[in-house]
Protein backbone atom coordinates (compact mmCIF):
# COMPACT_ATOMS: atom_id res chain seq x y z
CA UNK A 1 0.00 0.00 0.00
CA UNK A 2 1.23 3.35 -0.74
CA UNK A 3 1.17 6.52 1.68
CA UNK A 4 -2.32 8.18 1.62
CA UNK A 5 -1.93 11.77 0.08
CA UNK A 6 -3.47 14.20 2.56
CA UNK A 7 -3.93 18.06 1.94
CA UNK A 8 -3.88 21.30 4.42
CA UNK A 9 -7.42 23.18 4.16
CA UNK A 10 -5.89 25.12 6.02
CA UNK A 11 -3.11 25.91 3.59
CA UNK A 12 -5.30 25.64 0.31
CA UNK A 13 -7.88 28.28 1.94
CA UNK A 14 -4.85 30.73 2.36
CA UNK A 15 -3.63 30.28 -1.24
CA UNK A 16 -7.29 30.37 -2.44
CA UNK A 17 -7.48 33.79 -0.45
CA UNK A 18 -4.42 35.31 -1.68
CA UNK A 19 -4.94 34.74 -5.38
CA UNK A 20 -8.29 36.49 -5.19
CA UNK A 21 -6.69 39.04 -2.75
CA UNK A 22 -4.08 39.33 -6.13
CA UNK A 23 -6.58 39.74 -8.75
CA UNK A 24 -8.38 42.68 -6.76
CA UNK A 25 -4.83 44.17 -5.77
CA UNK A 26 -4.41 44.96 -9.95
CA UNK A 27 -8.07 46.52 -10.23
CA UNK A 28 -7.78 50.00 -10.05
CA UNK A 29 -11.63 51.11 -9.12
CA UNK A 30 -11.79 47.97 -6.87
CA UNK A 31 -13.66 48.65 -3.91
CA UNK A 32 -12.18 45.63 -1.47
CA UNK A 33 -8.51 46.13 -2.40
CA UNK A 34 -9.27 49.25 0.27
CA UNK A 35 -9.20 46.24 2.75
CA UNK A 36 -6.60 44.35 1.76
CA UNK A 37 -3.33 43.81 3.43
CA UNK A 38 -1.09 46.22 1.74
CA UNK A 39 -2.80 49.48 3.07
CA UNK A 40 -2.59 48.03 6.53
CA UNK A 41 1.38 46.36 6.53
CA UNK A 42 4.41 46.43 4.73
CA UNK A 43 3.96 43.74 3.03
CA UNK A 44 1.13 42.09 0.51
CA UNK A 45 -0.44 39.19 -0.90
CA UNK A 46 2.99 38.40 -3.07
CA UNK A 47 4.91 37.39 0.50
CA UNK A 48 2.00 35.02 1.74
CA UNK A 49 1.83 33.32 -1.79
CA UNK A 50 5.18 32.52 -2.01
CA UNK A 51 5.88 31.35 1.30
CA UNK A 52 3.10 29.17 0.98
CA UNK A 53 4.21 27.94 -2.26
CA UNK A 54 7.64 27.10 -0.69
CA UNK A 55 5.40 25.15 1.84
CA UNK A 56 2.75 23.35 -0.89
CA UNK A 57 6.35 22.32 -2.64
CA UNK A 58 8.01 20.72 0.12
CA UNK A 59 4.71 18.88 0.94
CA UNK A 60 4.38 17.77 -2.70
CA UNK A 61 7.92 16.51 -2.94
CA UNK A 62 7.94 14.78 0.62
CA UNK A 63 4.56 12.98 -0.42
CA UNK A 64 6.10 11.89 -4.51
CA UNK A 65 8.89 10.87 -2.37
CA UNK A 66 7.87 8.57 -0.25
CA UNK A 67 5.49 6.86 -2.27
CA UNK A 68 7.81 7.15 -5.95
CA UNK A 69 11.12 7.85 -4.80
CA UNK A 70 13.61 11.16 -4.74
CA UNK A 71 13.83 10.64 -8.36
CA UNK A 72 10.74 10.62 -9.45
CA UNK A 73 10.11 13.53 -7.22
CA UNK A 74 12.83 15.44 -8.99
CA UNK A 75 11.03 14.73 -12.20
CA UNK A 76 7.79 15.74 -10.91
CA UNK A 77 9.36 19.24 -9.94
CA UNK A 78 11.48 19.27 -13.45
CA UNK A 79 7.70 18.57 -15.18
CA UNK A 80 6.04 21.30 -13.09
CA UNK A 81 8.69 23.91 -13.82
CA UNK A 82 7.77 23.27 -17.66
CA UNK A 83 4.01 23.84 -16.81
CA UNK A 84 4.85 26.95 -15.01
CA UNK A 85 6.69 28.21 -18.30
CA UNK A 86 3.58 27.56 -20.10
CA UNK A 87 1.39 29.27 -18.09
CA UNK A 88 3.87 32.08 -17.94
CA UNK A 89 3.75 32.49 -22.44
CA UNK A 90 -0.53 32.17 -21.70
CA UNK A 91 -0.45 35.20 -19.11
CA UNK A 92 1.89 37.08 -21.53
CA UNK A 93 -0.55 36.44 -24.40
CA UNK A 94 -3.91 37.37 -22.18
CA UNK A 95 -1.79 40.73 -21.36
CA UNK A 96 -0.85 41.60 -24.91
CA UNK A 97 -4.63 40.35 -25.98
CA UNK A 98 -5.80 42.75 -23.66
CA UNK A 99 -3.77 45.34 -24.89
CA UNK A 100 -4.58 44.94 -28.29
CA UNK A 101 -8.04 44.92 -27.42
CA UNK A 102 -7.68 48.30 -25.73
CA UNK A 103 -5.78 49.71 -28.55
CA UNK A 104 -8.84 48.43 -31.39
CA UNK A 105 -11.03 49.61 -28.86
CA UNK A 106 -9.54 52.97 -28.26
CA UNK A 107 -9.73 53.31 -25.37
CA UNK A 108 -7.72 56.01 -23.08
CA UNK A 109 -6.45 53.92 -20.32
CA UNK A 110 -3.14 53.24 -18.55
CA UNK A 111 -3.19 49.30 -19.10
CA UNK A 112 -2.54 50.13 -22.46
CA UNK A 113 0.49 50.78 -21.88
CA UNK A 114 0.98 48.44 -18.66
CA UNK A 115 0.16 45.56 -21.45
CA UNK A 116 2.93 47.08 -23.01
CA UNK A 117 0.94 45.93 -26.46
CA UNK A 118 2.68 49.32 -28.17
CA UNK A 119 6.31 48.05 -27.57
CA UNK A 120 4.81 44.76 -28.95
CA UNK A 121 3.21 45.85 -32.06
CA UNK A 122 6.38 47.65 -32.75
CA UNK A 123 8.79 44.77 -32.64
CA UNK A 124 6.98 41.80 -32.54
CA UNK A 125 9.64 39.48 -32.93
CA UNK A 126 12.43 40.79 -30.59
CA UNK A 127 9.50 41.02 -28.14
CA UNK A 128 8.80 37.67 -28.80
CA UNK A 129 12.53 36.52 -28.12
CA UNK A 130 12.59 38.42 -24.94
CA UNK A 131 9.54 37.11 -23.51
CA UNK A 132 10.88 33.57 -24.50
CA UNK A 133 14.24 33.97 -22.53
CA UNK A 134 12.93 36.00 -19.54
CA UNK A 135 14.53 39.57 -20.69
CA UNK A 136 11.07 41.12 -21.10
CA UNK A 137 8.34 39.86 -18.59
CA UNK A 138 4.70 41.29 -19.44
CA UNK A 139 2.63 42.89 -17.30
CA UNK A 140 1.36 40.75 -14.18
CA UNK A 141 3.69 37.50 -15.72
CA UNK A 142 6.70 38.86 -13.83
CA UNK A 143 5.91 36.75 -11.13
CA UNK A 144 6.10 33.37 -13.11
CA UNK A 145 9.76 33.18 -14.09
CA UNK A 146 10.75 33.03 -10.33
CA UNK A 147 8.49 30.40 -9.37
CA UNK A 148 10.01 28.23 -12.47
CA UNK A 149 13.11 28.41 -11.00
CA UNK A 150 11.94 27.72 -7.85
CA UNK A 151 10.10 24.69 -9.17
CA UNK A 152 13.51 23.50 -10.88
CA UNK A 153 16.05 24.20 -7.39
CA UNK A 154 13.52 22.43 -5.17
CA UNK A 155 15.04 18.92 -6.05
CA UNK A 156 17.82 19.50 -4.58
CA UNK A 157 16.72 22.16 -2.00
CA UNK A 158 13.98 20.26 -0.65
CA UNK A 159 15.94 17.29 0.67
CA UNK A 160 18.72 19.10 1.76
CA UNK A 161 16.62 21.49 3.95
CA UNK A 162 15.23 18.69 5.81
CA UNK A 163 19.25 17.49 6.99
CA UNK A 164 20.19 20.60 7.17
CA UNK A 165 17.75 23.16 8.74
CA UNK A 166 20.08 25.60 9.98
CA UNK A 167 22.58 25.52 7.43
CA UNK A 168 20.03 26.00 4.43
CA UNK A 169 18.47 28.59 6.56
CA UNK A 170 21.26 31.09 6.99
CA UNK A 171 22.50 29.80 3.28
CA UNK A 172 19.14 31.22 1.84
CA UNK A 173 19.69 34.32 4.42
CA UNK A 174 23.17 34.89 2.68
CA UNK A 175 21.72 35.13 -1.03
CA UNK A 176 18.77 37.33 0.34
CA UNK A 177 21.79 40.04 1.64
CA UNK A 178 23.87 39.64 -1.45
CA UNK A 179 20.37 39.92 -3.78
CA UNK A 180 20.95 43.81 -4.74
CA UNK A 181 24.03 42.44 -6.43
CA UNK A 182 23.18 39.19 -8.28
CA UNK A 183 19.56 40.48 -9.79
CA UNK A 184 21.36 43.01 -12.01
CA UNK A 185 23.71 39.14 -13.49
CA UNK A 186 19.63 38.24 -14.70
CA UNK A 187 18.73 38.38 -18.46
CA UNK A 188 16.71 41.78 -18.71
CA UNK A 189 15.75 44.43 -21.22
CA UNK A 190 14.71 46.41 -19.03
CA UNK A 191 17.19 48.94 -16.65
CA UNK A 192 15.46 48.55 -13.41
CA UNK A 193 15.95 44.71 -14.13
CA UNK A 194 12.90 41.61 -13.06
CA UNK A 195 10.43 43.02 -10.88
CA UNK A 196 10.74 39.95 -8.52
CA UNK A 197 14.23 39.35 -7.71
CA UNK A 198 14.91 35.57 -7.24
CA UNK A 199 17.44 36.13 -5.11
CA UNK A 200 15.83 37.81 -3.03
CA UNK A 201 12.37 35.91 -2.74
CA UNK A 202 13.94 32.48 -1.90
CA UNK A 203 14.41 33.84 1.15
CA UNK A 204 10.42 33.28 1.73
CA UNK A 205 10.34 30.63 -0.24
CA UNK A 206 12.96 28.77 1.45
CA UNK A 207 11.11 29.77 5.07
CA UNK A 208 8.04 27.95 3.87
CA UNK A 209 10.27 24.86 2.89
CA UNK A 210 11.15 25.00 6.39
CA UNK A 211 8.10 25.64 8.18
CA UNK A 212 7.01 22.53 6.25
CA UNK A 213 9.78 20.45 6.73
CA UNK A 214 10.37 21.22 10.42
CA UNK A 215 7.11 22.55 11.77
CA UNK A 216 6.51 24.38 15.73
CA UNK A 217 5.87 22.03 18.09
CA UNK A 218 2.28 21.67 19.65
CA UNK A 219 3.64 21.80 22.76
CA UNK A 220 5.35 25.29 22.10
CA UNK A 221 2.16 27.16 21.71
CA UNK A 222 1.31 26.89 25.15
CA UNK A 223 4.68 28.04 26.78
CA UNK A 224 5.28 31.61 27.82
CA UNK A 225 7.83 32.26 24.85
CA UNK A 226 4.68 31.93 22.82
CA UNK A 227 2.94 34.25 24.77
CA UNK A 228 5.62 36.90 24.30
CA UNK A 229 5.71 35.82 20.83
CA UNK A 230 2.08 36.68 20.21
CA UNK A 231 2.16 40.10 22.09
CA UNK A 232 5.42 41.23 19.83
CA UNK A 233 3.22 40.08 16.63
CA UNK A 234 0.33 41.93 17.72
CA UNK A 235 1.95 45.18 18.51
CA UNK A 236 4.47 45.08 15.65
CA UNK A 237 1.66 44.39 13.11
CA UNK A 238 -0.89 47.53 14.73
CA UNK A 239 2.57 50.04 15.05
CA UNK A 240 2.48 48.95 11.13
CA UNK A 241 -1.56 49.40 10.15
CA UNK A 242 -0.79 52.91 12.28
CA UNK A 243 2.34 54.11 10.09
CA UNK A 244 0.06 53.07 7.15
CA UNK A 245 -3.14 54.29 8.06
CA UNK A 246 -2.62 57.73 9.50
CA UNK A 247 1.03 58.43 9.02
CA UNK A 248 0.28 57.06 5.48
CA UNK A 249 3.90 56.22 4.80
CA UNK A 250 4.56 54.91 1.88
CA UNK A 251 8.92 53.94 1.64
CA UNK A 252 9.49 53.33 -2.40
CA UNK A 253 7.25 50.13 -2.91
CA UNK A 254 8.62 48.99 -6.10
CA UNK A 255 12.07 48.86 -4.92
CA UNK A 256 11.26 47.49 -1.07
CA UNK A 257 9.52 45.00 -3.21
CA UNK A 258 11.77 43.72 -6.08
CA UNK A 259 14.31 42.63 -3.64
CA UNK A 260 12.77 41.78 -0.56
CA UNK A 261 13.35 44.82 1.84
CA UNK A 262 13.59 43.58 5.72
CA UNK A 263 10.75 45.79 6.37
CA UNK A 264 8.23 43.43 3.95
CA UNK A 265 9.48 39.80 5.94
CA UNK A 266 9.42 41.66 9.20
CA UNK A 267 5.76 43.16 8.59
CA UNK A 268 4.98 39.56 7.05
CA UNK A 269 6.67 37.42 9.90
CA UNK A 270 4.14 39.76 12.55
CA UNK A 271 1.12 38.51 10.73
CA UNK A 272 2.37 34.85 10.15
CA UNK A 273 2.66 34.05 13.84
CA UNK A 274 -1.60 34.84 14.87
CA UNK A 275 -1.98 33.19 11.88
CA UNK A 276 -0.16 30.04 12.88
CA UNK A 277 -1.79 29.99 16.21
CA UNK A 278 -4.87 30.57 14.97
CA UNK A 279 -4.24 27.32 12.61
CA UNK A 280 -3.07 25.27 15.52
CA UNK A 281 -6.35 26.05 17.57
CA UNK A 282 -8.51 24.88 14.81
CA UNK A 283 -10.11 28.38 13.79
CA UNK A 284 -8.61 28.80 10.62
CA UNK A 285 -10.19 25.13 9.57
CA UNK A 286 -13.71 25.56 11.29
CA UNK A 287 -13.37 28.92 8.86
CA UNK A 288 -12.15 27.09 5.96
CA UNK A 289 -14.69 24.45 5.83
CA UNK A 290 -17.57 26.62 5.27
CA UNK A 291 -15.52 28.50 2.90
CA UNK A 292 -15.26 25.47 0.08
CA UNK A 293 -15.04 27.40 -2.94
CA UNK A 294 -12.12 29.55 -1.39
CA UNK A 295 -10.65 26.52 -0.29
CA UNK A 296 -11.15 24.78 -4.57
CA UNK A 297 -9.18 28.32 -6.00
CA UNK A 298 -6.45 27.46 -4.07
CA UNK A 299 -6.39 24.00 -4.98
CA UNK A 300 -6.47 24.60 -9.03
CA UNK A 301 -3.98 27.38 -8.17
CA UNK A 302 -2.09 28.20 -11.74
CA UNK A 303 -5.14 28.15 -13.68
CA UNK A 304 -6.95 30.63 -10.84
CA UNK A 305 -3.71 32.92 -10.89
CA UNK A 306 -3.69 33.13 -15.16
CA UNK A 307 -7.78 33.76 -14.76
CA UNK A 308 -7.53 36.08 -12.35
CA UNK A 309 -4.49 37.52 -13.84
CA UNK A 310 -6.77 38.09 -17.05
CA UNK A 311 -9.72 39.74 -15.55
CA UNK A 312 -8.44 41.77 -13.61
CA UNK A 313 -6.99 43.78 -16.51
CA UNK A 314 -10.39 43.27 -18.20
CA UNK A 315 -12.51 45.26 -15.29
CA UNK A 316 -10.15 47.59 -14.27
CA UNK A 317 -10.00 48.36 -17.94
CA UNK A 318 -13.70 48.91 -17.97
CA UNK A 319 -13.80 50.88 -14.70
CA UNK A 320 -11.61 53.81 -16.13
CA UNK A 321 -13.46 53.44 -19.57
CA UNK A 322 -16.62 54.09 -17.99
CA UNK A 323 -15.81 57.19 -17.15
CA UNK A 324 -16.44 58.64 -13.58
CA UNK A 325 -19.30 56.85 -11.41
CA UNK A 326 -22.50 58.21 -9.26
CA UNK A 327 -21.98 55.78 -6.92
CA UNK A 328 -17.76 54.46 -7.28
CA UNK A 329 -17.92 52.47 -4.49
CA UNK A 330 -20.87 50.42 -5.72
CA UNK A 331 -19.25 50.28 -9.22
CA UNK A 332 -15.63 48.83 -7.64
CA UNK A 333 -17.99 46.06 -5.83
CA UNK A 334 -19.73 45.12 -8.73
CA UNK A 335 -16.11 44.86 -10.60
CA UNK A 336 -15.34 43.04 -7.81
CA UNK A 337 -17.94 40.52 -7.80
CA UNK A 338 -16.97 39.66 -11.20
CA UNK A 339 -13.28 39.14 -10.53
CA UNK A 340 -14.17 36.86 -7.83
CA UNK A 341 -16.90 35.08 -9.34
CA UNK A 342 -14.09 34.32 -12.43
CA UNK A 343 -11.87 32.91 -10.12
CA UNK A 344 -14.15 30.59 -8.47
CA UNK A 345 -15.79 29.36 -11.89
CA UNK A 346 -12.18 28.83 -13.34
CA UNK A 347 -11.42 27.08 -10.03
CA UNK A 348 -14.64 24.87 -10.08
CA UNK A 349 -14.02 23.91 -14.03
CA UNK A 350 -10.51 22.94 -13.55
CA UNK A 351 -11.71 20.58 -10.51
CA UNK A 352 -14.48 19.45 -13.00
CA UNK A 353 -11.83 18.50 -15.58
CA UNK A 354 -9.43 16.73 -13.22
CA UNK A 355 -11.78 14.45 -12.11
CA UNK A 356 -13.04 13.98 -15.59
CA UNK A 357 -9.55 13.00 -16.59
CA UNK A 358 -8.81 11.21 -13.40
CA UNK A 359 -12.31 8.89 -14.03
CA UNK A 360 -10.57 8.66 -17.87
CA UNK A 361 -7.11 6.94 -16.70
CA UNK A 362 -8.72 5.12 -13.74
CA UNK A 363 -7.05 8.10 -11.19
CA UNK A 364 -7.74 8.47 -7.51
CA UNK A 365 -11.37 9.53 -6.77
CA UNK A 366 -11.68 13.45 -6.06
CA UNK A 367 -13.93 14.90 -3.59
CA UNK A 368 -16.10 17.68 -4.20
CA UNK A 369 -13.40 19.44 -1.96
CA UNK A 370 -11.32 18.38 -4.73
CA UNK A 371 -9.18 16.44 -1.98
CA UNK A 372 -7.78 13.21 -3.36
CA UNK A 373 -8.88 9.45 -1.52
CA UNK A 374 -6.36 7.58 -0.55
CA UNK A 375 -4.83 5.83 -3.24
CA UNK A 376 -4.86 1.48 -3.56
CA UNK A 377 -1.50 0.16 -4.35
CA UNK A 378 -0.82 -0.04 -8.36
CA UNK A 379 -2.21 3.70 -8.70
CA UNK A 380 0.62 6.69 -9.42
CA UNK A 381 0.66 9.03 -6.65
CA UNK A 382 1.22 11.92 -9.39
CA UNK A 383 -2.37 11.35 -11.14
CA UNK A 384 -3.28 13.14 -7.34
CA UNK A 385 -0.77 15.55 -6.99
CA UNK A 386 -1.57 18.55 -9.74
CA UNK A 387 1.48 20.55 -9.46
CA UNK A 388 2.68 21.75 -6.27
CA UNK A 389 -0.66 22.90 -4.41
CA UNK A 390 -0.47 19.22 -2.64
CA UNK A 391 -0.16 19.20 1.11
CA UNK A 392 0.37 16.57 3.61
CA UNK A 393 -0.89 17.10 6.98
CA UNK A 394 -1.08 21.02 8.41
CA UNK A 395 0.41 23.93 8.14
CA UNK A 396 1.45 23.15 12.13
CA UNK A 397 0.59 20.48 14.10
CA UNK A 398 -3.11 20.83 15.29
CA UNK A 399 -4.52 19.91 18.70
CA UNK A 400 -6.88 17.68 17.44
CA UNK A 401 -6.48 16.50 13.86
CA UNK A 402 -9.31 15.03 12.05
CA UNK A 403 -9.60 11.86 11.92
CA UNK A 404 -11.18 11.36 8.40
CA UNK A 405 -8.09 12.92 7.04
Amino acid sequence: MTTPIRRSIEVDFLRGAVLIMIALDHICGSSLAKFMLHNYAFCDAAEVFVFLGGYASAAAYAAIEANRGGRAATLRFLSRSVQIYRAYWLTAALMLASGAMIAALRLRTPMLAESEWPLFAAQPGSMIRDIALFRHQPYLAAVLPMYAFFALGAGVAVPYARRAPVVTLFGSLIVWLLAPVLGPLLPSARAGGWGFNPFAWQFMFVCGMLVRLHPVPPAFYASHTARGLMRIAIGTALGFAFSKVVLQTQPMPGIMKQNLAPLRIVSFAALAWPVAVAIQRGWLRALASRMRDVVNVGQQGMPCFVAGAFISIVIDTALRASGPHRMPFVAGLCGDALAIGTVIATARLTRTLKRRAGATRGGPAVSRSGQTSTMPAGIRPTQALQGTDVGAGGLWPRRQPDASR
